[in-house]
């Protein structure tokens, strides 16, 4: 039989001890609740005994677990690793050791998955709305989907053609590119967008969630039209407690699905999601010449190492080594009508894009 003291300890103390430590350390939601699942099952695979009796041994042993009965990948097991280093360190005050023998996942060495300038505008003229409108940020302005859903009107500078991306991956803020050709179709939606806050203000609502503790500084601000999510939820919610009706920003499966469809009504051949349009955004900046230190910046990647990955999708189809099979008899011919093809076909692209 179960004791159920070290469940009663585990609920209602140490995790919330646990997501104020990673509020204090402005983790994002999505990752408190990512870290906090690991936590619950970090105790759960231990019988419910509490961290504290728990120590290097039987971490190390969870994440062999994850490895070979769970099957994760290798950035999933990492993830479960820097919850429980946070737990030990921040929360229990007893970091972690020597972890031993981890059997560590596999890390499959992927190429991401990159659609042609031709692919890209086959996408978007299969969206329309503001689904097409996120989806040329996400390949525009090489953004997350997470950062393009969560932009606010003050993140927008139209006359410095800049987009601020504020407490992306690794909570860190950037500036990225706004693409000219958004401009209008953003411009007005945003007036659309105004509008409905407006309503929304007359109406006795028009509040909108604040980062941190703003609220409780700048009482007034999430009522101001600064911080009005970009593109926002066509419903309102009740806010759990107080019951005050609030608007969210857009979710992201809305885009996902949208996309997906797009992709499928496009005929593509290639499995394109969300982030397809963002890798697509990095290859396409390689591929003009922008040095990749600039693409790193704009991407928001903290190591150059991770934007290198891009590299090995540029002429990918041989590294620039021209085939044996084109000095054949009779390939010569071919392999013009090749060449005129993927010209013409590059600047039906850049057409498209104007």
């Amino acid at each position: 039989m179960r004791d159920a003291r070290p469940a009663s300890t585990t609920q209602p103390k140490l995790l919330p001890s646990y997501r104020n430590a990673l509020r204090t350390a402005h983790y994002s939601p999505r990752t408190e609740a990512a870290y906090s699942g690991w936590v619950r099952r970090f105790v759960r695979f231990h019988q419910l005994r509490h961290p504290l009796e728990l120590g290097e041994r039987e971490v190390a042993a969870y994440l062999t677990h994850l490895a070979t009965e769970g099957r994760v990948s290798a950035s999933t097991q990492q993830q479960a690793l820097s919850a429980l280093l946070f737990l030990y360190r921040e929360v229990l005050r007893r970091p972690l050791g020597n972890l031993g023998a981890v059997l560590r996942a596999r890390a499959p060495a992927r190429i991401p998955v990159v659609l042609t300038r031709a692919e890209v505008h086959r996408v978007l003229e299969e969206l329309e709305g503001v689904y097409q409108l996120v989806a040329m940020l996400l390949y525009g302005a090489g953004l997350r989907l997470q950062e393009a859903i969560t932009l606010r009107a003050k993140d927008i500078d139209f006359a410095r053609g800049a987009i601020t991306v504020r407490r992306g991956k690794g909570a860190k803020d950037r500036i990225t590119v706004l693409p000219d050709t958004v401009r209008a179709p953003l411009a007005a939606h945003l007036e659309e967008v105004n509008a409905l806050h407006e309503r929304d203000l007359a109406a006795g609502t028009g509040r909108v969630s604040l980062p941190d503790a703003l609220a409780r500084k700048f009482p007034r601000a999430a009522t101001e039209w600064g911080w009005q999510w970009v593109f926002p939820a066509t419903r309102q919610f009740a806010t759990p407690g107080t019951g005050e009706l609030r608007r969210h920003h857009l979710h992201p499966t809305a885009i996902q699905r949208a996309v997906g469809e797009a992709v499928r009504r496009a005929g593509l051949s290639k499995r394109a999601s969300c982030h397809t349009l963002r890798h697509s955004f990095a290859t396409h900046l390689l591929e003009a010449g922008y040095d990749i230190r600039t693409v790193q910046e704009l991407l928001g990647h903290r190591d150059v190492s991770t934007t290198m990955i891009y590299t090995h999708v540029l002429n990918r189809g041989g590294l620039g080594v021209q085939s044996p099979a084109d000095f054949l008899p009779g390939s010569s011919r071919r392999s013009a009508a090749r060449s005129d093809l993927i010209m013409r076909t590059t600047m039906a692209a850049g057409r498209g894009r104007g």
